[in-house]
């Protein structure tokens, strides 16, 4: 809100470069308004209302920014904008100002800012009779011999009045005497009081004549100032001093120093003793030369005794008077031109001055600001400027006024604060200069979406981990300032909407700081992606985005499982190896993964526990358990294997399988359960006992319908067949034996022999050869060919 109005405040501010020029010199071409005002007049009083002369309604004085704006640092004047009123800021001092000089006039400007726009003025300051006229002497003395003749006239001092016009001195009188009478003398430096002698004097009878001279102004009422005339009466004396010459020029620098030597006069007298001795004095000099200047009585060495100032005085004017030991006086002129020295520097007002520009505005006006050299000629003529490598300029208006604009738009994140130096150099010898130093301050402007430090972000973590766990950050910087800077971040909707993706990470809006709100599983979910927002709080706001991939990292978290042989079987697998087995006979093939990955799915594969060690071996890589050597006679018949599984992870994980292998001399033993494996189904659980009862009476079902089958074909026979021949099964064997593939177990389906003893009394059946019905009348090479996964292990149920 504050960035928009400042905003619209500049725009309106430019306007001022479409009307500067023209208006600016409009006002100087036009002659300037006069108002007039009686010096001493108290602060606050009325000058003058300027509303008519401007042409504005009284509204319009604030919008535009109407302010009075003069010479010099003091402001005399104050302009009311409420009403239109110019007032007094101060007293002013008619003599202060002006001196001597009539009219006095103090130069005005009214500026109106927006537009802007310049009203010339002056104000004539009226003089008031409030100063007294004053005898610098108040002492006169006259010698005057006493061979005057009547008629004879005698300068006297004349009195000073500060005042002008008709407030200053218009006459003198002097009091009632026999001998003197007063004659006025008008001149171009104003009233010259004379005293004509009536009557000849007699030193004898009168030595000493004192008179009272009074000085009387024009003003109401009239003041006036006195002094004492005393008229010594000499004796004869006939020659007046002469001066050499009645007019001396003299050119002073006004850096001469105190003592300095501006002139000597020179008066004779042809008269001898005290008549011819003379003595130099000023005549009718002001304060300003008494102070200024001391001319020695004897030699007539005029010296200066107070530094000159040319800017305060140009000029004076000394009338020298030569008087001889008898009272008669010569007089001459001396004119003191000052010289100008460049010893003033330039003096710079600022006007106007905006400290804070927003960026991205072309020529906004910075400053309005005035020069002004009190010296003259080229002493006083300036050149302002500003240095090159700014992006600023200095554009000049009306006389002695410039404005300062930006060259062109500023770039808060490039620079967001300029120190401008403005040096106002004049022209004379040496170079004197005036520099004011400015500092403005760039406002930022939302010119800049934030910028991530990466465009993508890989994240990884550890699957288990715990919830609000934190994974990761992104980070976005923006080169604005303030509520501009201020970065946001928030989550994209994926890009898959099957991705639960506000229960899996969530992102801390102020720092970027992205957790995980539950517990990841590498088995379940490998990587995902999301987009993350980072977006300033401008007005209007910016944004940007970056893509963010978190890679699930696996952990060792499951244990090998073992498929073959299986451990949750109601009964044990029992792998049945033929004692005429060689070294490297397959047993069986342990089956193993791992749900895990990488190297924690990597599996090896141990024997760790053996009935007799160093009959069977596990390869590590694939879990196969061969015959380590040759059986022999002594090797017991049945044996329990256990192999550990385990993984490569950190930490490892295993699993073991418990195997038991039975050694046959040949497929037509009978085989027996096992001890252990009784004993575990002994432990097993009811339900496994029911399982195994149930299994049981099933094998049982079956074999007796083998034992049926069999009898039915013998009695059919021949009764001619001999005891103890065996008899193969005409037509396919019933293949409901196990077909195992690929574990380790048998991978083709076999048929075997039955053969019953006689008289034997018992119920008991050997397994003889087996019979392969289909790959009879093939070679045992062909056999094998066809038959290359045959394993001599059985699953019994």
């Amino acid at each position: 809100m504050e960035a928009g109005e400042g905003k619209e405040r500049f725009l309106k501010q430019r306007q001022v470069l479409i009307f500067f020029v023209l208006l600016g010199i409009a006002q100087v071409a036009s002659k300037p308004k006069q108002y007039s005002v009686a010096e001493e007049m108290e602060s606050g009083s009325f000058v003058a209302n300027l509303l008519k002369d401007l042409g504005l309604e009284v509204n319009d004085l604030a919008a535009r920014g109407a302010r009075v704006v003069s010479k010099g640092k003091k402001t005399r004047l104050h302009f009311d904008r409420q009403t239109g009123n110019l007032l007094l800021n101060e007293k002013l001092d008619r003599e202060e100002l002006c001196g001597l000089a009539e009219p006095c006039v103090l130069p005005f400007q009214v500026l109106l800012e927006n537009p802007l726009q310049f009203f010339q003025a002056e104000l004539w300051i009226r003089d008031i009779n409030d100063h007294s006229p004053v005898f610098l002497d108040k002492e006169i003395l006259l010698k005057i011999s006493e061979s005057i003749t009547p008629g004879t006239t005698f300068l006297i001092e004349r009195a000073q009045d500060l005042d002008v016009g008709s407030n200053s001195l218009q006459s003198y009188t002097v009091s009632p005497n026999s001998h003197f009478h007063l004659k006025l003398q008008d001149s171009s430096d104003g009233i010259l009081p004379q005293l004509v002698l009536d009557k000849s004097l007699d030193r004898e009878e009168q030595a000493e004549i004192r008179l009272t001279l009074t000085a009387l102004d024009g003003g109401t009422p009239p003041r006036s100032g006195t002094a004492l005339v005393r008229i010594e009466v000499l004796d004869i004396n006939d020659n007046a001093p002469e001066f050499a010459k009645l007019l001396y020029e003299v050119q002073v620098l006004e850096n001469s120093p105190i003592g300095f030597q501006v002139a000597v006069v020179s008066a004779r007298d042809l008269d001898i003793g005290t008549y011819g001795e003379i003595s130099y004095v000023f005549s009718q000099a002001s304060e300003d030369i008494r102070k200024t200047f001391q001319i020695n009585a004897k030699s007539g060495e005029l010296i200066l005794t107070q530094k000159l100032d040319f800017e305060s005085i140009q000029s004076y004017t000394l009338n020298i008077q030569a008087t001889d030991g008898g009272g008669l006086s010569g007089s001459c002129m001396v004119f003191v031109q000052v010289m100008d020295l460049n010893d003033n520097p330039p003096e710079l007002t600022m006007s106007t001055l905006i400290d804070h520009i927003p960026e991205n505005l072309h020529e906004t006006i910075i400053a309005v600001l005035s020069v002004s050299d009190p010296d003259s000629g080229d002493n006083g003529r300036m050149v302002c400027s500003i240095e090159d490598d700014l992006p600023f300029f200095l554009k000049p208006s009306v006389e002695n006024f410039y404005t300062l604009l930006t060259n062109t738009p500023l770039d808060r994140e490039t620079k967001s604060e300029y120190n401008i130096t403005i040096t106002v150099t004049d022209l004379g010898t040496p170079r004197l200069k005036t520099q004011h130093n400015i500092t403005v301050t760039v406002s930022d402007v939302n010119d800049n979406a934030p910028a991530f430090s990466q465009t993508t972000y890989t994240l990884r973590v550890h699957e288990n981990n715990s919830p609000a766990l934190h994974i990761g950050s992104v980070s976005a910087t923006d080169r604005d300032s303030g509520a501009n800077a201020q970065v946001t971040y928030s989550l994209l909707p994926p890009a898959d909407p099957q991705l639960p993706l506000a229960s899996l990470v969530s992102i801390n809006a102020d720092n970027g700081q992205l957790f995980a709100l539950r517990s990841l599983d590498y088995e379940a979910l490998q990587a995902f992606e999301f987009g993350v927002r980072a977006a300033d709080r401008g007005s209007p706001a910016l944004s940007s985005q970056a893509r963010v991939r978190v890679l699930v990292l696996d952990d060792n978290d499951n244990a090998p499982f073992v498929l073959y042989p299986p451990q949750n079987g109601s009964a044990p697998c029992t792998e049945l190896v033929p004692r005429a087995a060689e070294a490297g006979y397959l047993v069986t093939k342990v089956v193993a993964v791992d749900g895990d990955s990488g190297q924690n799915a990597w599996l090896s594969y141990q024997l760790l526990k053996a009935t007799e060690p160093g009959l069977f071996g596990v390869w590590a890589h694939n879990g196969e358990v061969r015959t380590a050597r040759l059986l022999s006679e002594r090797d017991a018949v049945k044996h329990r294997l256990v192999v550990l599984v385990r993984d490569n992870g950190e930490p490892p994980r295993s699993a073991s399988v418990t195997l038991h292998v039975l050694l046959v001399d040949g497929f037509s033993q009978p085989y027996l359960p096992l001890p252990e494996v009784a004993a575990a189904e002994a432990r097993a659980d009811p339900l496994t006992v029911y399982l195994v009862v149930a299994l049981a009476s099933v094998s049982s079902l079956f074999l007796f319908s083998v034992l049926v089958f069999v009898a039915v074909r013998l009695c059919r026979r021949s009764r001619g067949a001999s005891a103890g021949r065996c008899s193969g099964p005409e037509g396919h064997f019933p293949g409901h034996l196990v077909d195992v593939s690929g574990t380790g177990t048998l991978s083709q389906s076999y048929q075997y022999e039955v053969c019953l003893t006689g008289g034997s009394g018992t119920d008991e059946f050997k397994f003889l050869k087996p019979i392969l019905p289909n790959f009879l009348g093939l070679g045992e090479e062909r056999v094998h060919e066809a038959n290359p996964s045959f394993r001599n292990s059985f699953k019994f149920s």
